[in-house]
């Protein structure tokens, strides 16, 4: 043991005879007994060396000039550092003629009697120096053990900490699980229907009415298939922040309006009462965008809504917000599972009636378009059977007075104006072709790029339809070149494309066309393309 960490004896006593006697003796001891000995003249010094040292224990003198030996022993005792040090008075009275309850009020451990004998020194000092070595001991052990404890303590809290990540990832992964697996269902059954109905066409003895039935499966499977890339491609798009808005002000009442007319066209709202109350609502908005979050909240009213349910649709304003609520009588939100609808991968009707099919992320994706249009939505139900209601508040803009449509240009005497088609697929380009034909529209078509800029020098249609991914030249090209010449600078140039993010979106946007459709695209998103309105240009060159 290093000496520093020896046990200490203090030896108190002003007669320099009898201190001189008490420590001799104790070195005597020292190395054997494993302790050092210290030495004071007076009360105040013991005092002092109290201050700089612990000590095992203090022989203190009773007869002291000044500062006796009581006096010493409650000042020494007094002080919260040294009030534990073991006290043996030393005195020539005997035991029974001191004030002894006096003494052990003062804090003596024991007594010597003088003349001391050395054997009863030893003894009574050993005692209390081993005690020192052992609280010593158990000090250090104490804060082994306190170190371990909070060792153990930060352990615990890590595999804690481990344990619920693990048990994070496990649900996550079981949801995409699930989520993958629901896809694979969401996609085999439209395809199975698609291709059950093409074999149906195809039979001998198909008669019209079986053929006309098949067609209509045909077409209505493939939208819902089209649906269910669309959501995927969308949400995708959302999460990482690569959707481009095209904003600009909408009264939010005849959007929503629209979408409950479309719903209505297709018979999805037989079998409800609907209660609509729409105030004027202008937000600044992106119309395609806001037409779906409103599609996906009518559509999850309507899915989880037995029929002859209500459905409740409003619009007003609070302070600057134009607020968009749907409240429905349907089976309502289990509380447990209320702060998760709006996460990815969940879906009520995997705890509720997996019978309603979908892929669960639809309002993850009415989450994120609200979002980025600077908004918030929130659900409330008072749980399973209690129904529903989403919120969605949007920031309020000023109302905009619609400039009229100018007169429509490059047109035939059917008053459509005049289209080129450039596309490589040559289904595709037919179906297209034909579709816009039976609009009205004077179609003109070209199977390549190169082809395409001659048949537009020649033709001088008003609107071009490019497809992005052309041989020969691609579509960036043919429209960087139409761009160049003055003939064909007016034409309005709108890109076809199977990709919709942002970086694609810029692109077209440099290349010098006017606007930009993803693939599929409907006969409703051309229509809009080609109406009066936007087939004005700003001579853009």
């Amino acid at each position: 043991m290093a000496h520093t960490d020896k046990p200490k004896i203090l030896v108190v006593n002003d007669d320099a005879a009898s201190l001189l006697a008490l420590t001799s003796l104790l070195d005597q001891w020292a190395d054997e007994s494993n302790y050092t000995v210290h030495s004071a003249r007076s009360g105040q010094e013991a005092l002092r060396q109290v201050l700089l040292h612990d000590f095992a224990v203090i022989l203190l003198d009773v007869n002291m000039p000044g500062m006796d030996g009581f006096e010493t022993a409650e000042a020494i005792h007094q002080r919260a550092r040294s009030a534990d040090i073991p006290i043996i008075f030393v005195t020539a009275f005997l035991a029974d003629e001191i004030d002894r309850l006096k003494a052990y009020q003062r804090g003596a451990a024991d007594f010597l009697f003088t003349p001391v004998i050395p054997q009863i020194l030893h003894a009574k000092v050993s005692v209390f120096v081993a005690l020192a070595m052992k609280n010593k001991q158990l000090k250090r052990q104490a804060e082994k053990l306190s170190q371990r404890t909070t060792e153990l303590t930060a352990t615990n809290r890590r595999l804690v900490r481990e344990m619920e990540e693990r048990r994070d990832a496990e649900r996550k992964s079981h949801a995409k699980d699930e989520f993958l697996a629901m896809l694979g269902h969401e996609l085999r059954n439209p395809l199975s229907a698609i291709s059950s109905a093409s074999s149906l066409i195809g039979l001998p003895g198909a008669n019209g009415d079986t053929i006309g039935r098949a067609k209509q499966i045909i077409q209505r499977q493939s939208q819902h298939l089209s649906r269910i890339v669309d959501d995927l491609l969308d949400l995708s798009r959302a999460m990482s922040g690569k959707i481009l808005l095209a904003r600009k002000p909408i009264d939010l009442a005849n959007l929503v309006s629209g979408c409950l007319e479309t719903f209505r066209a297709t018979g999805r709202t037989a079998g409800y009462r609907f209660s609509v109350d729409l105030s004027p609502g202008w937000v600044d908005g992106d119309p395609t965008r806001l037409e779906q979050i409103t599609s996906n909240l009518l559509d999850n009213a309507i899915k989880y809504t037995p029929a002859g349910g209500n459905i409740d649709i409003n619009l007003s304003h609070a302070g600057d917000d134009v607020v968009l609520t749907i409240r429905d009588t349907g089976v309502g939100i289990p509380a447990e599972l209320l702060p998760h609808v709006f996460d990815v991968f969940v879906q009520g009707a995997i705890s509720i009636d997996r019978s309603q099919g979908g892929l669960g992320i639809g309002l993850s994706l009415v989450r994120r378009l609200v979002e980025l249009h600077g908004g918030s939505v929130s659900a409330h139900s008072d749980g399973s059977g209690s129904g529903s209601t989403f919120t969605i508040r949007l920031p309020r803009t000023e109302a905009l007075t619609p400039p009229q449509p100018a007169q429509e240009t490059h047109g035939d005497n059917t008053g459509k104006p005049s289209v080129l088609l450039i596309e490589d697929n040559e289904d595709g380009r037919e179906m297209m072709a034909t579709m816009l034909a039976a609009y009205g529209f004077p179609v003109a078509q070209a199977a390549d790029g190169l082809q395409g800029v001659a048949a537009a020098l020649a033709g001088r249609p008003a609107a071009a339809l490019v497809d992005i991914g052309l041989p020969g030249i691609d579509g960036y090209e043919v429209a960087r070149r139409l761009r160049r010449d003055p003939a064909t600078s007016g034409i309005r140039l709108i890109a076809l494309t199977g990709y919709g993010l942002a970086e694609d979106q810029r692109r077209v946007l440099e290349a010098g066309f006017d606007q930009h459709l993803v693939k599929p695209v409907s006969m409703e998103q051309l229509l809009e393309a080609l109406a009066p309105a936007s087939m004005q240009r700003a001579d853009v060159a």
